[in-house]
């Protein structure tokens, strides 16, 4: 009779390792025991599993997060111990620290007596890492062990069963990255942080900070250049003169409607000079039709989802900020709704069953008959989704993998943001709204005026995609060499305005094209900002920079933010 192999499986999070022993339970007659183990968070699941043919004892716990931290020896970790520029050639160790001692306990305690060592961590670069930790740990007690990864997108029963059939080796490279980025981190963040900290407050009255012995005025790799840019179009702002300019404007009404005429010279901030070519139409008021141009318009649906467009749409959409954007994207992934909300794919594998998806959610009361449409051959409305060109190689882009038509217990955000990756993902494969625009040119007095207007044919995917609009109007018929006298001609002025402070969306934009951290980071970087009162950010969502932050490099270093767009972490 063949043995039995027993397996210690490891998960990143509780919540994780519950689910997935859940669905792998339940062909082999269901958990046979719950136990504690030695972190009262980490509990055991034991249960029966047939791996390739091999009868396996099942035995699922996990971490939290990491399992291991990254710092300095002793002798270096006091501020006033050595010189902040020692720190960057000062010896580093990687230990487990003190509230991971009982994680770490009941790693041993398991995988002493086990064969197999199944890595069910994150499937990223962090989960690669944070894989590394549990085996460094467990193949000291146990060197004999066979390590496996399992590689999955969504805490669904199909995928979890594929995944453990098909597992691979742990990826060395992925974790060593992250190492590398942990020790630059450590490395400039401290070694900053101590320079600016111990400098500015002895040069300075903090009369902002209540108490400012123990105010630390920290410094990031990626935290301070995603700073730069706010205070970067804050300067803009406040270094804005107001400048008055002139326009020429012109409006035709006709029994068909009417039509607003544009000068194509926009405007001018010479007022004499508008005024002279204003009295030459006055005078020569009749407009003739100079060209009159009819074409389709296409307006096309957004790319498959990535993590940086979920948190940019929500912030958009909802106001929701990006923190809690991924707290929300990440219950919805553990209960088994969403697929993994950490990605940078937005294009979908044609391995993907798209059609699957798209049944599960013919039932929904809102969108459930878009989705009958879609299916329907006879309707004419799926296309294959388009590529945004990024794959990641590890994940899919964020879909529905759950019908759900409201669970109880879920807050506002949890409905939100389920809406928004099903619509998203309904839209995203179905075709193009399809609209016919006219633009009409117009020459009064040797200047020239142009308008248009838009009629939406068909509507496709913005049917079911309500977070966007294709604006139109009407306009009446005109014809090549028309005549007409004007119903309004009018002189107008304005003043030029400054461009709007940050908001959350525009800040993931620049974050995101100048590589500025990651999909799973970008969201900690900003939320740091605000906690530590280098940024505050408005009812609107929008970014204004604290005194602290011109404390921090005005008076300092004058630091120039653009050549330092963290390079060191993009050569990584």
């Amino acid at each position: 009779m063949a043995r039995t192999i027993r397996v210690l499986n490891v998960a990143e999070k509780p919540s994780v390792a519950k689910a997935v022993a859940g669905l792998l339970s339940k062909r082999e007659g269901g958990m046979r025991r719950v136990r504690e183990g030695r972190s009262r968070f980490n509990k055991i699941f034991e249960f029966g599993y047939n791996i390739r043919g091999q009868q396996c004892h099942m035995l699922f716990t996990s971490v939290t997060g990491h399992l291991m931290e990254v710092d300095f020896d002793d002798r270096y970790r006091k501020w006033h111990s050595c010189d902040p520029v020692d720190l960057y050639h000062a010896p580093l160790h990687k230990h487990v620290p003190n509230d991971k001692l009982d994680i770490k306990r009941t790693l041993e305690e398991e995988a002493a007596n086990c064969h197999w060592l199944v890595l069910w961590l994150d499937c990223d670069r962090e989960g690669e890492n944070i894989a590394f930790e549990v085996v460094q740990v467990c193949t000291q007690v146990n060197p004999r062990l066979n390590v496996w990864r399992a590689r999955f997108s969504a805490l669904i029963e199909r995928e979890i069963h594929e995944s453990v059939q098909t597992l691979g080796r742990p990826n060395q490279l992925f974790a060593d990255a992250v190492d590398v980025r942990q020790e630059i981190d450590l490395r400039i963040g401290a070694s900053f942080t101590r320079f600016q900290t111990m400098l500015l407050r002895d040069a300075f009255n903090l009369d902002f900070a209540p108490n400012d012995k123990n105010l630390v005025l920290s410094y990031g790799p990626c935290q301070f250049p995603t700073l730069g840019f706010i205070v970067e179009r804050y300067w803009e702002i406040q270094s804005h003169e107001p400048e008055e300019f002139w326009s020429i404007s012109c409006t035709h009404v006709s029994a068909e409607g009417s039509a607003t005429f544009n000068w194509m010279r926009g405007h001018m901030f010479d007022h004499m000079c508008a005024l002279i070519i204003y009295e030459m139409c006055v005078q020569e008021p009749t407009a003739t039709v100079t060209k009159v141009k009819q074409q389709e318009r296409l307006k096309y649906p957004p790319y498959p989802l990535s993590t940086i467009e979920l948190e940019k749409r929500a912030s958009r959409y909802f106001r929701m900020s990006s923190e809690q954007t991924m707290k929300v994207a990440e219950e919805l992934y553990q209960t088994g709704f969403i697929s993994y909300p950490r990605t940078e794919t937005d294009c979908f594998s044609e391995r993907t069953d798209l059609r699957a998806m798209v049944q599960e959610q013919q039932e929904h009361p809102v969108w459930g008959l878009y989705a009958q449409r879609l299916l329907d051959p006879g309707e004419g409305l799926w296309i294959n989704p388009r590529s945004g060109g990024h794959d990641d190689k590890a994940h899919p882009p964020i879909h529905p993998t759950k019908f759900s038509g409201g669970e109880h217990g879920w807050s506002q955000d949890h409905h939100r943001l389920y809406e928004l990756v099903v619509r998203h993902f309904l839209a995203c494969i179905s075709k193009p709204a399809v609209g016919a625009e006219t633009t009409v040119d117009i020459d009064i007095a040797g200047e020239l005026f142009s308008t248009s207007g838009r009629v939406i044919i068909e509507k496709n995917y913005l049917d079911v995609y309500r977070f966007e609009s294709w604006g139109g109007s009407m306009i009446p018929t005109y014809a090549s060499g028309q005549q007409f006298v004007p119903t309004t001609l009018t002189l107008d002025s304005g003043i030029t305005r400054p461009p709007a402070l940050l908001s959350e969306a525009d800040l993931l934009n620049c974050m995101d094209k100048a590589g500025i951290g990651t999909d799973a980071t970008m969201h900690d970087h900003i939320k740091k900002l605000l906690d530590r009162f280098y940024a505050t950010k408005d009812s609107n969502t929008r970014f204004s920079p604290t005194n602290l932050y011109v404390l921090n490099v005005s008076s300092s270093f004058e630091l120039q933010h653009s050549s330092l767009h963290c390079y060191s972490r993009i050569c990584v």
